[in-house]
């Protein structure tokens, strides 16, 4: 089984993301903050981001009612238009249907709110290569903690060892390796600045065409 992590690892979806922030931004009276500053705050799902888009701004994320509020206007503006700036990586493609060629179980581990994975995968036509797709909001815990990887290890009846975590992040590593699964980096995506690599995943890819190629 190879588990996929989604954004900044098939996809490029901070245009999209950045666009919503800044919307939501705008309708608290703040400034926008643009894409390349929203780049860093990707990664632990989208409450966490809006904090960090209020803390940029110097805004204590302790006014629950004021985050809360923001949260959901992000929400808005982001299911308004979740697709239209976003892309898919190279190689990504190729490597999800060369795995369903190779009769490959492939799951989707994500810490986006599950109601945005079907719309993007959809929107790619990407659906019908993943056999489970779980969203931040789908367990109680979600990534770095390993229980969604070990949940769909076991609906799926696979062994962790016999698995694989696909990601560009530090929480993706760290979840994989709790879990007892191999891991596999992209070095391109989303890991707050931070080379992929100090992470120590078991692989690091620059195309993910490379995991098909390498069987």
């Amino acid at each position: 089984m190879v588990a996929f992590d989604l954004d900044g690892t098939l996809i490029d979806s901070v245009p999209d993301l950045a666009n919503a922030i800044d919307r939501m931004l705008v309708d608290e009276g703040l400034s926008a903050l643009g894409e390349d500053r929203v780049r860093d705050f990707v990664g632990n799902g989208a409450r966490v981001l809006v904090e960090r888009a209020l803390e940029a701004h110097g805004l204590a994320t302790d006014d629950l009612t004021r985050v809360e509020r923001a949260h959901q206007c992000f929400l808005a503006h982001y299911a308004a238009d979740p697709s239209s700036r976003t892309r898919l990586y190279p190689g990504a493609r190729d490597c999800l249907e060369g795995l369903h060629q190779a009769g490959v179980v492939v799951v989707l581990i994500t810490n986006k709110p599950e109601t945005f994975i079907e719309p993007l995968l959809s929107h790619f036509s990407l659906a019908e290569h993943f056999a489970l797709a779980l969203g931040g909001d789908s367990l109680p815990t979600r990534k770095p903690d390993p229980a969604p990887l070990l949940f769909a290890a076991e609906r799926l009846g696979v062994a962790p060892r016999e698995a694989l975590m696909v990601g560009d992040s530090r929480h993706d590593i760290a979840a994989g390796r709790a879990a007892g699964f191999r891991t596999l980096a992209v070095p391109y995506g989303y890991n707050h600045g931070e080379p992929i690599a100090r992470s120590h995943p078991d692989h690091i890819v620059e195309s993910l065409a490379e995991l098909v190629v390498a069987g």
